[in-house]
C-alpha cells in the first residue's frame, strides 16, 4: 500500500488498511502509548510517528506484506540479536503480517527508546 501523505490522524492511516493489517497496526499503537507515556502521536513521513521531549521516539508504517517498525539504528543495533529472524534496514525492520507480532521485543525497544530519548 503506498503511503498516503494526506493522511492527517493515526485513526485515519489505520482504516485505510485491510482488517486484518489494522488488527496489528492498532495492536503496535496500543503497545507503543501504553510503554511510552506522555508522547505526542502524529503522522510524520505519511505513518504513524511517535515524539517523546519533542525528540522523534518510534514510527511505524503498514505495507502490503509486512509492519514496519523504525525505532533508530541504535535501538535496531542493541536489539540486533533479536532483530536477526527478521528483514531489516539501517534503522528499521519487517514485521510479517503472516505472523504474529513479537510484543514482547517491541516493547523492550519502546522502552530503550524512551530512556535514550530521556538521557540525550
Amino acid at each position: 500500500m503506498p503511503i498516503d501523505h494526506d493522511v492527517k490522524t493515526v485513526e485515519d492511516y489505520i482504516a485505510a488498511f485491510p482488517e486484518a493489517t489494522q488488527e496489528k497496526l492498532n495492536l503496535m499503537r496500543e503497545t507503543i502509548k501504553k510503554h511510552a507515556l506522555n508522547t505526542v502521536e502524529s503522522i510524520a513521513y505519511g505513518m504513524p510517528a511517535y515524539k517523546l521531549n519533542k525528540k522523534p521516539l518510534v514510527y511505524f508504517g503498514g505495507f502490503a506484506k509486512h509492519i514496519g517498525f523504525y525505532a533508530t539504528p541504535s535501538a535496531h543495533e542493541k536489539f540486533q540479536e533479536e532483530l536477526s529472524v527478521y528483514k531489516q534496514g539501517k534503522g528499521s525492520v519487517q514485521f510479517p503480517l503472516d505472523q504474529p507480532l513479537p510484543i514482547d521485543l517491541i516493547i523492550k525497544i519502546v522502552k530503550f527508546r524512551v530512556q535514550e530519548n530521556q538521557t540525550k
